[in-house]
């Protein structure tokens, strides 16, 4: 591991697989499950370009980082956070596979710029606006809230990134799949695989897994659903295995 220097309110976390860590702050900034799944969900290729939108502390291209050789970006608004995400890059060695740029995702491309990725990956904002959302931290709300960037900013931008056959995944909440599906045919995304993610057995899904292909005609898998926690409160082996990294995809 390559130290890096920490500020008052930041800790080194483990990432539980190939001996990963990353920079974290509760004031900041920390990732949850979702990143995690969506890292292991995302079909990408094992050269090529990838990038990903909303990047945070970089959670996502760390982790995207065992499963391919491809050139890996990461973008994110915020300062401190790319801080946080470049020094984690650093501190795992990656800085030749992994790149971290601030960038407000709704400039991308810039005037006169075209690059081609052969996927995109983004965990962004789920919430709509309200006037609740300046009494959190600036850092926390614009996570949460669609304050730098709405959905459809998002699904527009990933389109102009993406070559003609390359594919979007992202992570978002169910009550939102009827915008995600109209808003990626919108921009020439068509859906390819969704998969709901469960609490439990039971409980209705509070997360959903979306993948989408540049330029692809109308075809879309519906995948087993993902159950969190098993009747004894315990990861079911579906979950170990992404969080453990025994199983490379889900």
């Amino acid at each position: 591991m390559n130290e890096q220097p920490l500020l008052a309110d930041e800790r080194i976390d483990d990432l539980l697989t190939y001996d990963l860590k990353i920079i974290q702050s509760r004031e900041v900034f920390s990732f949850s499950m979702d990143a995690v799944l969506l890292a292991r969900f995302a079909s990408i290729p094992k050269r090529g370009k990838i990038i990903d939108l909303c990047t945070g502390n970089g959670v996502i291209p760390i982790l995207l980082s065992t499963r391919t050789n491809a050139s890996i970006e990461g973008v994110e608004i915020q300062e401190r956070l790319a801080d946080m995400a470049m020094r984690s890059v650093t501190m795992n060695n990656l800085q030749e596979q992994v790149k971290i740029r601030v960038q407000d995702l709704k400039d991308m491309p810039l005037a006169g710029e075209r690059e081609a990725y052969d996927a995109v990956t983004v965990n962004p904002p789920y919430a709509p606006v309200t006037g609740s959302d300046m009494k959190l931290n600036i850092h926390h709300a614009m996570a949460r809230h669609e304050i730098g960037c709405t959905l459809e900013d998002v699904i527009q931008t990933s389109a102009k990134l993406l070559r003609n056959g390359g594919k979007l995944s992202m992570v978002h909440r169910p009550h939102r799949l009827a915008d995600i599906i109209i808003l990626m045919r919108q921009y020439g995304v068509e859906p390819k695989r969704i998969r709901f993610v469960h609490p439990r057995q039971h409980m209705e899904a509070n997360m959903v897994l979306v993948e989408g292909l540049r330029g692809g005609k109308p075809e879309m898998r519906m995948l087993p659903p993902l159950i969190v926690y098993d009747e004894h409160e315990q990861y079911t082996p579906d979950l170990k295995a992404v969080y453990y990294g025994l199983k490379e995809s889900l």
